[in-house]
Formats: C-alpha cells, structure tokens, sequence
C-alpha cells in the first residue's frame, strides 16, 4: 500500500490512451466558477446529450475537493474524497493561471506535478505521468500513422476517409500546385500503409506456413477425460 492516489507503473507496452478516459481540465473548471472561494457544485460527463458520470466540487482555499463513488472490477460501491492542490502562476501581462498539482504517489515518491489535466484512469484523479497514459497517436504504427495523414488530407478537402474513396476535386479558390502538393501527400502515404499492409500480410503467411510444418512432422498427443 502506498500513500494517497498511488498506482503502480506499468509497461509502455499495457498504457491506455488518454482519450480513453475521462478527465478534469482545469481551464474549463476555471471558466465555469468552480474555483471560485466557497464554490460548491457538480462536474458533468455527458454522451450524446445525456449525462453518464458526475463529481461533487467544492472550493476549500488552496484545495479544490472531488467527491464521487467509483466501482473497480464489478466490486461495491466506493466514496472517494480526493483533496486537490490548486496552484496559481502569474502570468507574464498580467493575471494568474491555475494549475493542478497531481496529488499521485508512485513508488512511494509524490507527484505534485503542475498540470491542466487529471484523468480518472484509477480510483483517483491524477496526472497522466502518474497513468501513463499516452496519447493514441503515440500507440500508432506506421502504417496507422499514414493512413492518418491521408484521411486528414481527404477530409481537409471535403472528402471522405479510406483509399476506397474518390479523391475529392479542387475546391473553388484553391492553387493548382497547393492541391497537387496535397493529392501527392495522400498518394504518398497511401502507398507507404499498402506496403506496411503488405509486410504485414507476408510475416503472417509465413508464420502460418511455419506453423503447419511443425503440425505435420509432430505426431499430436491425444487427450481423454
């Protein structure tokens, strides 16, 4: 057991995404009164219009305190009480800007890093460094990066995503060498997710082919309940 907020590291290879989970940004807070003196209110999620998790907030002079149940892995229900250190820096014309400081504690060191968002990846709301959480285009290969390049192009045109899609024309104000500069970019990259596709595709036959040797020249045992 560690001190409050802590969670173990885990592997580059098991981080979720940080899209993935829902988070509190301290600017929008800030807009919307939350840390106002005395402030007590609620925090919202909401899909499609309608609301799917809320948090209680009050304002407690250099702490902003969350207030929410969670459940982990089909368990009870949990209260949660998360005292946040709210940090304000000047800004350079003027003004102050409020920061989080993380409250996590990994491996027994505590965080207090200043950031605008904390992710409720775990029971507590904390950094993305004490999650380590990555962005999902970090997670990509290069092939996904690719073809990311080129649907952004697409849509940029007035397009639509996937190299099954016509190509969208030039629109209306648009420079000749601008669009032929972009419509080589998306062929570029297209080319380049065909022939990671395919890479991909060989290593998997061959694996496959390799595999089935080794069925056939190994007698299979026979199991019986």
């Amino acid at each position: 057991m560690g001190g409050f907020g802590s969670t173990r590291w885990r592997s580059t290879r098991t981080r979720d995404a940080i899209e993935a989970n829902r988070s509190l940004n301290i600017n929008r807070l800030n807009q919307a009164g939350c840390l106002k003196p005395d402030y007590w209110g609620s925090w919202q999620w909401t899909r499609d219009g309608e609301r799917v998790a809320w948090i209680q907030l009050r304002q407690d002079g250099d702490l902003l305190r969350l207030s929410y149940r969670i459940r982990q892995h089909g368990g009870d229900w949990q209260d949660v009480e998360q005292p946040t250190p709210i940090v304000w820096t000047p800004c350079r014309f003027g003004g102050s800007r409020p920061y989080f400081a993380c409250p996590g504690v990994v491996k027994g060191i505590a965080c207090g890093r200043r950031v605008l968002k904390l992710y409720g990846a775990g029971r507590y709301f904390l950094c993305r460094h004490c999650y380590r959480l990555a962005y999902a285009s970090q997670r990509e290969n290069r092939y996904d990066r690719a073809l990311r390049r080129a649907n952004k192009i697409r849509i940029r045109l007035g397009g639509e995503t996937g190299t099954a899609s016509m190509f969208p024309a030039r629109s209306k104000g648009m420079h000749r060498r601008t669009y032929e500069r972009l419509q080589s970019a998306v062929l570029n990259a297209e080319m380049l997710a065909e022939e990671q596709l395919g890479v991909l595709l060989t290593r998997l036959q061959g694996r496959d082919r390799r595999s089935g040797r080794r069925e056939v020249g190994r007698p299979r045992k026979e199991f019986w309940r």
